[in-house]
Formats: structure tokens, C-alpha cells, sequence
């Protein structure tokens, strides 16, 4: 692959797995018959990966830490940078834990589909007949297929409000699931159920309910048992409702926050409840084992060849936030390269930490990362994660 398309690649990786829905249309590229040429064959180029992680730390204006795995068929690199907090300095946590957040939206569609699998939940079938007196006649139909690709109609719950400032003032307060869908539902539908999308935690939070209901057990340990313990992933958690610390080893979170004079000061947000995200965005994990669900997610061993296929299905419409076509399926994000290489991945944002998993469905470049963000609910792609996923793509 030439380097321009590879730039081309890391860019629209950026884009659509750390901020976003993009797409870009091109036809793809003609391959032999009887010819399966791995998407990404160069090794990863540590030169380049290097570099895009020597800048975090104390006064880094983006990011106080990094840490990255870059894999695949052709070969892998792991690195990390920055500190572990602003205060002693010491160096960051290789491997340490961290809140993933939206990441765990691919856990949860994973469970939801091997249900499917399994006979017990019809992805046709509307959310009702699972959960009845959960969503409205006035809704319509809405399925399980339409919550998990973010097709539902469904909008958000109301929460304390967008600014940071409203947000900490809440930090430690508990939230129940059951009343942010109660919530959500009282309000009319943004939309009739199939005809567009919009990506909200509220799909997720009704499908963690569908989980614990079919499944008669708490969803976490519905992701416990079905994927967390199969795969080994030992350092990957879900916080129990009241907790608000990481457990174990892990590098400390910071909000920027503009001082009157002009100055500004990293708030420590490693504390936090994250109820309000639950099956939506709640898991705390490792570099290392989001690398191996990856992997294993990919390649088949998560969930059966037939119910995968939804992670890798973007429905025929359009997202209302843009009005550009829909890219996120079950669980994932799909981008379209110029060359017609598609990409497929998932990022995660909560305060004082952005992460991201990606890959080619193929498995020859995998990329996990998390930085420490100063920003990491901003509405710009953090410069730190675009130069690492940029490197990841790099010759």
C-alpha cells in the first residue's frame, strides 16, 4: 500500500473511529482473482510511533500520558509515554487500567449477538417482547437490531447538563438504568425507528437491560462469563454502581480547566461514577486486553461467523446529526478508504481519558490506545490520539 493511501487511511481512521462518523466513497481497487493480499503488509514503523508519543506529560498541553499497541499480521509494537500524575511525576503505567468508555459498547453488542446465536433473542423482534412496558406504542416497532445499530428513534436521558463544570458537580452521583430509560421514553421519538441514525448511550442502556432480562443474571456478569473469563481478560472490570475509583495500577485523568488570569489548571478526574454509562460506556480495561478482544472479536471466536456479520453491516441511511450516511453498526464504526480498504472500530470518551480500538477485518493492523486527555469529551480529535493513529498507519 502506498504511503499517500496510508496517510489517506490513518486520517479517515481519526476521524472515524476517534470522533466520528465519516465516510469517504471510492471504488475499490481490483484484486486477482485466487489473490488475498493482507490490507496493511508493512510492518508497523516504530520510528514513526515513537515519535507520535514523546510529547505527553505534566505540561503537555493535550495529554499527560499514552499507551499504545499497534499489531497484526505483519508484525506489532508497544510503547507508552508521559506520567502516571502531575504531582510525583513518575513515569506512566505500561500497563495500566482505564476507563474505556465507549468501548464498551462493542462487549455489549458481542453478548447481544451471541444471544442471538444461541436462539434466545430475534434481532427482528421487537425490544417490547422482551422488555414489556419499556418502550411505547407511539414508537412503533422498535427492534433489537435497531437498538444495537443506533436506529431506534430513541433519545438521550436528560443528565446534568453538557458543560464540564455541570458534570463534576455530579461526578458522584448514582444512576439507575431503568429510570434513564423511563426518562428517554416519556419523550416523543426523534424519529420512526429504521428511517435514520443517531449514535446514543440510551440504546445500549435498554439493550444491558435485555441482557439481565433474558439472561436472568446481572449484565455484567453476563459479560463476565461469556467473555471477560473465556478470553482471559483479567484486567478488564465493569466498577460497581457506587464505585468511583480504578482499582489497581492506573495513570490519573485531568480535565484543563481556563483560570480568569488566563492560566489554566488540570482538574484530577480520575474519580468519578460512571453509573450513567453502564452498558453504554462503563468498562475499565488494559491496553493488553483490549488488544486481545479485538483480535479475538475479529477473528470469529467471540461471536458465530453468521451473527458477526452485524458488527460489519452500516444500515442504508443517514445520520441525523449530518445528514451524511450512517457508519456505525452493532457495536463498531466502519471507514471507507479512498482505495476501498475498510476499517473497522470503536473509541471511547470519558473525562481525563480517550480510548480507541481499530482494525482491518482482515487483523493485518490492530491499534488500541489510551491517552490521558486533558479534553476528552472535546469536539475536536485530540492532536495525541491523531498522530498515534496516523503513526499506526505509517510505513
Amino acid at each position: 500500500m502506498k504511503a499517500r493511501t496510508r496517510t489517506l487511511i490513518a486520517a479517515a481512521l481519526v476521524l472515524g473511529i476517534a470522533s466520528g462518523p465519516v465516510v469517504a466513497h471510492a471504488a475499490p481497487v481490483p484484486v486477482p482473482a485466487g489473490v488475498t493480499a493482507p490490507l496493511v503488509p508493512a510492518p508497523p514503523n516504530a520510528v514513526v510511533l515513537e515519535r507520535a508519543i514523546a510529547g505527553p506529560g505534566a505540561g503537555h498541553r493535550d495529554a499527560t500520558a499514552a499507551l499504545v499497541r499497534v499489531g497484526g499480521t505483519s508484525g506489532s509494537w508497544r510503547g507508552s509515554s508521559g506520567v502516571a500524575d502531575i504531582v510525583t511525576g513518575r513515569a506512566a503505567v505500561e500497563e495500566g487500567r482505564f476507563r474505556a468508555g465507549s468501548v464498551t459498547k462493542a462487549f455489549t453488542a458481542a453478548v447481544v449477538l451471541q444471544l442471538a446465536a444461541e436462539g434466545r433473542v430475534d434481532l427482528d423482534r421487537p425490544v417490547r417482547w422482551y422488555l414489556p412496558g419499556t418502550v411505547p406504542d407511539s414508537y412503533g416497532a422498535v427492534t433489537v437490531r435497531q437498538l444495537l445499530n443506533h436506529t431506534s428513534g430513541i433519545p438521550a436521558a436528560d443528565g446534568p447538563g453538557d458543560s464540564f463544570e455541570a458534570q463534576w458537580e455530579h461526578r458522584f452521583d448514582v444512576t439507575d438504568p431503568h429510570d434513564q430509560i423511563a426518562d428517554a421514553l416519556a419523550k416523543e421519538r426523534e424519529f420512526a425507528p429504521g428511517t435514520a441514525q443517531h449514535y446514543l448511550n440510551i440504546n445500549y442502556t435498554v439493550l444491558g437491560v435485555l441482557v439481565e432480562k433474558v439472561t436472568g443474571t446481572s449484565y455484567e456478569e453476563a459479560v463476565g462469563r461469556r467473555i471477560l473469563r473465556p478470553l482471559g481478560l483479567r484486567q478488564t472490570s465493569f466498577p460497581s454502581r457506587t464505585q468511583t475509583r480504578i482499582h489497581g495500577p492506573h495513570n490519573r485523568g485531568y480535565q484543563a480547566i481556563a483560570r480568569a488570569d488566563g492560566s489554566r489548571e488540570l482538574r484530577d478526574v480520575t474519580e468519578w461514577n460512571s453509573s450513567d454509562r453502564w452498558a453504554a460506556g462503563d468498562i475499565i480495561s488494559t491496553t493488553a486486553d483490549l488488544e486481545r478482544f479485538t483480535k479475538a472479536l475479529f477473528s470469529g471466536r467471540v461471536v458465530p461467523a453468521a451473527q458477526l456479520e452485524e458488527m460489519f453491516t452500516v444500515p442504508a441511511v443517514k445520520n441525523i446529526a449530518d445528514g451524511k450516511d450512517a457508519t456505525m453498526t452493532a457495536g463498531l464504526s466502519r471507514v471507507v478508504l479512498p482505495d476501498g480498504t475498510v476499517a473497522w472500530g470503536k473509541s471511547g470518551g470519558r473525562h481525563g481519558y480517550n480510548t480507541g480500538i481499530g482494525a482491518t477485518r482482515d487483523l493485518s493492523r490492530t491499534v488500541v490506545y489510551s491517552v490521558n486527555s486533558t479534553n476528552a469529551k472535546g469536539e475536536d480529535t485530540n492532536p495525541v490520539v491523531q498522530g498515534i493513529v496516523m503513526a499506526a498507519f505509517a510505513e
